[in-house]
Formats: structure tokens, C-alpha cells, sequence
């Protein structure tokens, strides 16, 4: 069994350098770091409009040492098809492609291509880091967006429940889907590193607190992730070669039931300002049905 990365293991060599675009706070910024370690040097990134683009500059001032191609809003997975194909043909068998898309690029506009390519299991990484709304663009709502949050096109609070793009990914018989928060940053590195060693698609999802959108001071992004896994809005597992397993916090939350009220998260936000009790009372109903679907699956005890 591998042992788990700590700070003091965490390899010293930075490929996310200083004098990135990233804004203060940034959770996006923590989540690439970490995952950039973990997958080296020969990897080859293609990443859609998005603030991962913003954040990494384009060429030739990239503040990234990792070669990256920018590519259209809908065709990050059908991007890196293309792009293993081309390596398969100049017999470069052992580079990582790596698809890195928000929300919006995800769940909204790029579900067609990336479901084609899970239907097909395209050898490739696919990230979805899900900041829950377009940011980029002005904070528009996604498909990610929970109930309850003010967007610029949701001024009253979004009335739907969010997408769960990991279970409709994991619907799709992939050979690894999973979860991370960059308020765990050490677990994220070892999921990057472990799907790395994956053929077939791989499908990791990304919860990315972010300050400006979800509204709170910037100091507290790390606190804020984990309120989100510690209240059950967002859920650390697996789902390898079929089999779900819950890790970290969210493991111990099923096996001993103790999670956090969504009210304690939700007005810690500023986008859930004016909020009513009984939206937050449906948001509360949500996660218990979830749990508790859990549960009669035999994933947990509580």
C-alpha cells in the first residue's frame, strides 16, 4: 500500500510559479498546485475558457512549466482525445493528457463531448473543478450551482438542486472517478497521482471554494471546503473499477453520522444572502436524502 503524501514528502519542485492571475484566496490555484505535483513532468494539459486560463496566462508568459493548449468552451475532452491520439501515433505511450475544465465547461457545455469519451474510455484524465457558477465570465449560474445561491442570472437564488457530475460520470463504467477538496490538499495530491496510474478514463471532481463568487474573505477558503464536506453538501469517496469508498472526513461522518447542519455553511456565504428558512430547509432535505441513499446502498452506517 502507498504511503500517504505529508507536507514533509510533498516534492519540492513547483510547476504553478509565482505571478500567476489567480485571485486572493483562490481555491483553483491550491487544487493545481497539489494536482501538478503529483503529475509531473510529462504531462500535457488542454484547458477551456475558464479562470484556469486567467490564471496560467497564455504563451509566452505562462506561469506554468507544463505545456498547456488552450481550447474551445465545449471541447475539453474531445481536445485530449485528440491529443492521446496524437501521442499514440509518435509512440509516446507514457504521457498523462489532462483535461481541466470549470463547472460551466463540464456540467453545461462540455457534458456532450466528455460523455462520448467516457462511453469510449478515452485513456485521459478529465478535472472538473467546480467553483459552482460561470466566475470567469461574471458569475453566471451552471449546472453545478446549489439552490439557494445568487448568481448575475439568478438574482433571486437559484431554485434547482445542482448536478452530481461524479455519479453521472460514475454511471458511465469508467475506471476511476473521485472526489477532492483543496482543503485537503495532501489527499487531492495522492488521488491525482493514483488516477495517473489508471488507463481508461479517469474522472476527477473538485470542489473549489471561491471568494469573490460564493462571497466571504478570502482567509478563509480552506475553512469554508471543509464546512462544505463537514455539513455533507459535498462528499469525499471514490468509485474504483465499480466499487465506492468514502475517505477522510466524510468517512468518519459514515461511519459515526455526525454531520454539521447546512445552515452553519450556507450563511457563512454571502451568495446565499436573503436566503429563506424554507430553502434552507429544502437544502437540508436534499443532503439527509442523500445520506441516506447511502446508507441503503451499504455505504455507510449512518
Amino acid at each position: 500500500m502507498n504511503k500517504k503524501t505529508t507536507p514533509l514528502t510533498l516534492i519540492e519542485k513547483e510547476y504553478a510559479l509565482p505571478g500567476n492571475r489567480a485571485c486572493v484566496g483562490c481555491g483553483l490555484a491550491i487544487a493545481y498546485r497539489h494536482g501538478l505535483k503529483a503529475l509531473g513532468d510529462d504531462v500535457i494539459l488542454t484547458v477551456p475558457a475558464s479562470c484556469l486560463t486567467v490564471l496560467q496566462g497564455m504563451y509566452p508568459v505562462s506561469s506554468m512549466l507544463v505545456p498547456c493548449l488552450n481550447t474551445a468552451f465545449e471541447t475539453t475532452a474531445a481536445s485530449a482525445t485528440g491529443i492521446k491520439a496524437a501521442l499514440r501515433a509518435l509512440g509516446r505511450n507514457t504521457t498523462t493528457v489532462v483535461g481541466w475544465a470549470g463547472d460551466g465547461g463540464t456540467a453545461d457545455i462540455g457534458i456532450q463531448a466528455l460523455s462520448g469519451a467516457a462511453e469510449r474510455n478515452e485513456d485521459f484524465i478529465y478535472v472538473c473543478y467546480d467553483n459552482e457558477a460561470y466566475m470567469n465570465t461574471g458569475t453566471q449560474k451552471s449546472g453545478s450551482t446549489p439552490m439557494g445561491a445568487r448568481t448575475t442570472t439568478t438574482i433571486g437564488g437559484k431554485l434547482q438542486h445542482k448536478k452530481d457530475m461524479a455519479q453521472i460520470m460514475s454511471a458511465h463504467n469508467i475506471p476511476y472517478v473521485v472526489t477532492v477538496s483543496p482543503s485537503y490538499p495532501m489527499d487531492l495530491h495522492d488521488k491525482f497521482k493514483k488516477a495517473k496510474d489508471i488507463s481508461g478514463t479517469r474522472y476527477i471532481h473538485i470542489l473549489i471554494p471561491c471568494p469573490p463568487g460564493w462571497g466571504y474573505d478570502p482567509q478563509y477558503t480552506v475553512q469554508i471546503g471543509r464546512m462544505a464536506i463537514e455539513c455533507g453538501m459535498f462528499d469525499l469517496y471514490e468509485v474504483e473499477n465499480g466499487a465506492f469508498s468514502f475517505y477522510g472526513p466524510s468517512k468518519k461522518i459514515a461511519e459515526k453520522g455526525d454531520r454539521k447542519p447546512v445552515e452553519e455553511y450556507i450563511r457563512a456565504q454571502s451568495r446565499f444572502k436573503g436566503i429563506d428558512q424554507a430553502t434552507i430547509d429544502e437544502l437540508q432535505k436534499w443532503v439527509d436524502s442523500k445520506w441516506e441513499t447511502y446508507r441503503q446502498l451499504g455505504y455507510c452506517n449512518q
